[in-house]
């Protein structure tokens, strides 16, 4: 059987956390941030942590060898 391989954009977009949680870039930060006020930039900045549930079929399906 040959191995699983990963999925190429989720690699991307995604990364483990030591204690094995899904880690991911906030979105709306890229372009027209003048149009958007100083609280929804603060709070789409940085990284996030998926849900339990979201996080489960990234794991399984998408990082099987992360």
């Amino acid at each position: 059987m040959s191995k699983m391989k990963s999925h190429s954009s989720s690699k991307k977009r995604f990364r483990l956390t030591a204690t094995g949680r899904v880690r991911f870039n906030s979105a709306m930060r890229r372009h027209r941030l003048i149009s958007k006020d100083k609280s929804a930039k603060e709070r789409n900045q940085g990284t996030k942590i998926l849900c339990d549930s979201n996080a489960r079929t990234i794991r399984r399906y998408k990082l099987p060898n992360g």
